[in-house]
């Protein structure tokens, strides 16, 4: 099978690659950078290139291609974070619809964030209540929102009627690769900080690399599956139990907490934002298990353990400066 990937250089690129590569499959990454080991072929992000050339004949597009939300939501940010999603989704889609060839699925990357901030049950894709207008909560929260209406919207609307388009509304995927959100968190941890953060009643929608990476081919293989589909472990838990099993894997008993205050400051000299850390993102994966997809790692408790374990084969040595 050739699978095209866009936006493969980052994180999830790299998990997807090398995923397929095991399997025995052709890989081609469309990206602005490199990746090692890879086929890249280059790409601006908004325009027809020589890069479309790759989609005709392909089997599978998957389409990563975003600017990272770990910013600041100042008016450029804003800008880059809804442009260089919408404008790459809609070339793709163009550039399929151009293809002698089109492959046959198309998934595109969306976020679980579309999803509404709340407490009493939980998001799937049936009866999932949309974000946008939920009182309490910041105005500009709407901004997440609104991105993932328009880049679901920009693959629903592209002309691709022999491509099967499958819209991934992922939570945050936690690896042991440097860099990412896992790495991030139990950063936090080994520091002592990784407490709960304004009481921690929010929920944390996560998944596992590796079942991320099994419910991309589950979902490529299933022709039957179209439309907006969750991907994410079925038990989200609230931030302060999620950060008290990652000590527990670990190994530590401290974990500093903080307030609200607290997290808006912190977010203001890294440079993010506290909706990333505030919303509470609770999200569940119905279409998945209704079509007999089964996770390897569904609870957190044994998915920590393993993502520690693997993070430490990395880095030996890594845990002699820690508190404990």
């Amino acid at each position: 099978m050739k699978v095209v990937i866009f936006g493969g250089t980052g994180q999830l690129g790299q998990i997807l690659a090398r995923t397929f590569a095991a399997r025995g499959d052709a890989v081609v990454i469309v990206a602005r950078g490199a990746a090692p080991g890879a086929r890249v072929v280059p790409w601006d992000g908004f325009s027809l290139g020589p890069w479309a050339t790759e989609l005709d004949g392909a089997d599978a597009v998957v389409n990563l291609a975003g600017r990272s939300v770990n910013c600041r939501y100042t008016a450029e940010n804003r800008h880059a974070m809804m442009s260089s999603r919408v404008d790459s989704t809609r070339i793709v889609g163009q550039a399929i619809e151009r293809a002698h060839r089109p492959p046959s699925v198309w998934l595109q990357m969306s976020t679980a964030t579309i999803y509404a901030h709340r407490f009493d049950a939980p998001n799937d894709e049936l009866t999932g209540r949309i974000g946008g207008d939920e009182p309490g909560v910041p105005s500009y929260w709407t901004l997440s929102v609104d991105i993932a209406k328009n880049w679901e919207r920009a693959q629903a609307e592209a002309n691709t009627p022999g491509t099967r388009k499958v819209a991934l509304r992922t939570s945050m995927v936690l690896s042991p690769d440097p860099g990412g959100v896992f790495d991030v968190l139990l950063g936090l941890t080994r520091k002592g900080l990784g407490g709960s953060i304004a009481g921690g009643r929010q929920y944390l929608s996560w998944i596992h690399d590796r079942d991320f990476a099994r419910a991309v081919v589950f979902l490529l293989e299933r022709e039957e599956l179209r439309g907006a589909v969750n991907v994410c472990s079925p038990n989200p838990l609230p931030q302060a139990e999620f950060m008290s099993e990652l000590r527990r894997a670990w190994g530590t008993r401290l974990g500093l907490p903080a307030t609200r205050w607290m997290v808006e400051i912190g977010a203001f000299f890294l440079r993010t934002d506290s909706e990333l850390t505030l919303k509470s993102r609770r999200v569940v994966p119905k279409r998945l298990l209704d079509a007999g997809f089964r996770f390897a790692y569904p609870d957190w408790p044994e998915a920590s353990q393993d993502l520690v374990r693997r993070w430490r084969s990395r880095r030996p040595g890594a845990a002699q400066n820690d508190v404990a």
